[in-house]
């Protein structure tokens, strides 16, 4: 159940003083996405969505009575781990950054966490890492994800495909902790519900030729490629040498490969390949896409799981009238889950007078937003085609 945030008048002293102390601060949050890198079309509307909550609450005058918030981005390259946790120790020593909205991949997420946030006791909510591996990493409360694990993305993905009557898979995957964790439920998933894996081998991003592991997989057999991979990289190198050797003509594409540029690259030689990312048919989705305006893809992978990543750091702070991590990091479940008034893109301002007042939200947000057990999100998914060349949406699970 959730707490009061003013339970005595000792407590409302103390909270008074720290609403206090926040007028006319500024508060920096890190925006930590790969910028550059194997998903760089993905990442500008991500922290645009971060960035649009960012500048809600401040345009609202309401955050710790004033304070302004100011996002510092930085290039997790989405791959390079050492690059990653420099990107993040210079924010929080250098930059000053209270909380980390990111990052996007799931190896350097969990460099970030493991080398920087746990050391130095920083906040991160990740819009997009979504490795199973992830929800047993030692991070001292301080770690959350408002995209589900791939152990529930591998079951949405078998029951898509039997579903279809596709009843055999090759399966390649990108050599790394997103790859491979994805790779593995899948796999489990679908062979437990009768499904026949008849290969399951990883690939190398950044490679010129990718006909070896294309022949190996046609060799294999199949009645559909699944490709585990990343839309900007190898993922994308894998169709195309799949389609030119006449190896495969339809896919299936976890999240990593959906964005405007699978439409780019590929067009109508991909029509009848089928796919799923995190999203929902909410009324929060709706409410987001009003809210964006077309200032950009509000319907892009992860850009609203953006949005509610950055909108839960900044109701925690309130909820704990402080912006330092150590005090508002048990506030993030509080201010995600029941009981409380529901509250919706366009609403921040209205949750953060609730807080003050040491009432209860519940924060839907733009992805109807459900934290459970390790502080990550209990999932929903939007299930697509590709038709005419263009990502259709089928229904939401």
């Amino acid at each position: 159940m959730k707490k009061l945030l003013i339970a005595t008048a000792a407590s409302a002293v103390m909270a008074s003083g720290a609403y206090a102390a926040g007028h006319g601060n500024e508060i920096k949050i890190g925006v930590i996405l790969g910028f550059t890198g194997p998903i760089e079309s993905l990442t500008p509307s991500m922290a645009d969505g971060a960035e649009l909550a960012m500048k809600e609450v401040t345009d609202s005058g309401k955050l710790l009575d004033g304070a302004s918030v100011v996002s510092v981005r930085g290039d997790s390259t989405c791959v390079d781990a050492g690059a990653a946790t420099a990107v993040a120790e210079r924010q929080i020593t250098s930059d000053g950054v209270k909380a980390i909205m990111g990052a996007d991949c799931s190896g350097v997420t969990g460099a970030i966490l493991t080398n920087v946030a746990v050391p130095n006791g920083i906040v991160m909510i990740s819009p997009s890492a979504t490795s199973p591996g992830l929800s047993t990493t030692e991070d001292n409360g301080l770690f959350f994800r408002t995209a589900p694990s791939d152990a529930r993305q591998g079951v949405v993905m078998a029951e898509i495909l039997l579903e279809q009557g596709v009843e055999s898979v090759a399966l390649t995957y990108t050599n790394n902790d997103y790859g491979k964790g994805l790779a593995d439920s899948f796999a489990t998933a679908y062979t437990e519900r009768g499904g026949n894996v008849t290969i399951s081998a990883a690939h190398e991003d950044g490679k010129a030729d990718y006909s070896a592991e294309v022949g190996a997989l046609a060799a294999a057999g199949g009645d559909r490629l699944v490709v585990a991979g990343y839309v900007d990289q190898g993922g994308s190198g894998i169709i195309r040498a799949a389609l030119d050797a006449g190896a495969f003509d339809t896919f299936h594409f976890p999240d990593g490969m959906i964005s405007a540029k699978l439409e780019e690259n590929f067009g109508t030689e991909i029509d009848g390949s089928t796919g799923q990312h995190p999203g929902t048919d909410s009324p929060g989705a709706a409410k987001f896409t009003e809210l964006v305006g077309g200032a950009f893809d509000a319907t892009s992978p992860f850009t609203p799981e953006s949005y509610d990543a950055a909108a839960l750091i900044m109701l925690a702070m309130q909820a704990a009238g402080s912006a330092e991590s150590a005090d508002f990091k048990d506030k993030v479940m509080d201010v995600a889950n029941a009981p409380g008034e529901k509250i919706y893109p366009g609403e921040l301002g209205k949750a953060l007078d609730i807080l003050k007042a040491g009432g209860d939200i519940d924060y839907v947000g733009a992805t109807a937003v459900e934290l459970i057990g390790p502080g990550e999100s209990a999932g929903n998914y939007r299930e697509i085609v590709i038709k005419d060349g263009k990502i259709t949406t089928v229904k939401y699970r």
